[in-house]
């Protein structure tokens, strides 16, 4: 539990507390100002601790800025002290790590090593990310990016949150594409500029022949990165590829998660390891460039088997290879079963996932955090040279506007100043039906 006189960051305090997995009791943090200073009293249990800042803010923003940042600085430290446990990101709990380093000056890394105290290997990769993103971080009022959500799939895996239903319960598959192809008409007469198409879900290709072609003829023939999730092998088909091609899709996300069958079993799964293999050289038959994911910390799987899930998507030879840290997140089978993850072996299978990928020659390239993370990770994307995913770029990095479709779809549009303002599709495939119309309208206005 946790009190403080300032309730406006309480949730932001809660975020560094919970990270602290193995801790639990009273917790208060109180701030004042005092002339130039912040000062901030915090209580562990029965230890206390104060801490000065140097606070001159400019602006209202910078004001609320400030506040919270030391604030969360002086709980962290004070949880650190209490528990003699420091954690790799420090006292950040943000999603994106990048966005906050190009904030800052050039010298990034002195204000994460020194100010919010991220350890010197998570402070590395991002300025690794930072030096790949080079020629493709594009930050322009004028630059677009088109994503379109298809909000279904063969089944639900444990650790999902997404809001999908599987394909073959869904009443309103037909309507549903109807509707989507309506919007994205509409949206069409607002896109210049665009960099990237994506269809993501859910899982696209699990639609029947019939419907996924009539969604790739309403969207027509593109010429830039496009991009669809195939992630389940068992939704990946011959026909299903050649369409594709028809359609002018660059990339392919085929995703195994885990090449243990034993855990695709355990994560709702249906189908194998092999599966996975056999549709994967199916794709690159077809000259797609390949998106893969890994997740570290699945149910029951040892360093081991992660190990041998990272040495296999390497042998295959993807363009990208993104390893993801297990969640809990809200909505989703394993939040329902599982209270915290404390796996302390994940932060070594991640740290193998590096070092193996850069010797095989992938770059890290994008990297965002979620809560509630197995060992207060990340999810890190990589990818071989002049082979990044732009649209991932573009979507971790909020500099282009994003002009959404679909059901559980945030449109986004990316101010000169850098304030966004977004509109979030219902998630409910009824609800999104009722009301294409106004989304239509509220996007005309927004773009």
């Amino acid at each position: 539990m946790i009190s403080t006189n300032y309730q406006v960051y309480q949730s932001d305090l809660q975020e560094v507390l919970n990270e602290f997995v193995d801790f639990s009791g009273q917790v208060c943090v109180n701030g004042q100002i005092k002339d130039e200073n912040f000062l901030v009293d915090v209580s562990v249990l029965e230890k206390s601790y104060s801490y000065q800042y140097l606070y001159c803010p400019n602006t209202p923003l910078e004001e609320k800025r400030l506040q919270k940042r030391f604030l969360k600085l002086s709980l962290y430290k004070s949880l650190v002290s209490y528990t003699g446990e420091s954690l790799p990101w420090g006292a950040l709990t943000g999603i994106r790590p990048t966005k906050l380093a190009y904030q800052q000056d050039e010298n990034f890394e002195d204000f994460f090593l020194n100010t919010m105290l991220v350890s010197k290997e998570k402070t590395q990769l991002i300025a690794k990310i930072l030096n790949t993103q080079k020629g493709i971080y594009n930050r322009d009022s004028n630059n677009k990016d088109l994503f379109i959500s298809v909000p279904f799939c063969p089944s639900r895996c444990e650790y999902c949150s997404f809001i999908s239903n599987e394909i073959g319960k869904e009443p309103l598959k037909n309507e549903y594409i109807d509707a989507l192809i309506y919007e994205i008409e509409a949206s069409k007469a607002k896109i210049d500029n665009i960099r990237s198409v994506y269809i993501g879900g859910g899982t696209p290709v699990s639609l029947s022949d019939d419907l996924f072609y009539k969604l790739l003829n309403g969207i027509g023939k593109q010429n830039v990165e496009y991009t669809i999730e195939a992630g389940r092998p068992d939704a990946i088909t011959q026909t299903k590829l050649e369409m594709m091609k028809e359609f002018n899709v660059t990339r392919v996300c085929v995703n195994p998660q885990t090449f243990n069958d034993k855990t695709l079993i355990k994560i709702g799964r249906r189908h194998t390891a092999n599966d996975i293999m056999e549709k994967y050289r199916m794709v690159k038959d077809f000259g797609f460039d390949v998106n893969m994911d890994l997740i570290a910390g699945l149910t029951g799987e040892t360093f081991e088997d992660f190990k041998y899930s990272v040495d296999t998507a390497i042998s295959l030879n993807p363009e990208n290879i993104t390893v993801h840290t297990l969640s809990l997140k809200a909505g989703s089978i394993l939040k329902e079963t599982v209270h915290k993850l404390t796996d302390r072996e994940v932060s070594l299978m991640v740290e193998y996932a590096h070092n193996a990928l850069a010797k095989a020659g992938y770059n890290p390239y994008y990297l965002y955090r979620q809560k509630y993370m197995a060992g207060n990770l990340e999810n890190t994307g990589y990818a071989k040279p002049n082979k990044e995913c732009v649209y991932n770029i573009d979507i971790m990095e909020e500099t282009t506007d994003i002009l959404a479709n679909g059901a559980n779809a945030v449109s986004k549009k990316v101010g000169e100043n850098g304030k966004i303002t977004r509109i979030g599709a219902p998630k409910n495939t009824q609800a999104y039906l009722s009301k294409v119309e106004t989304l239509i309208k509220e996007k005309n206005l927004l773009f």
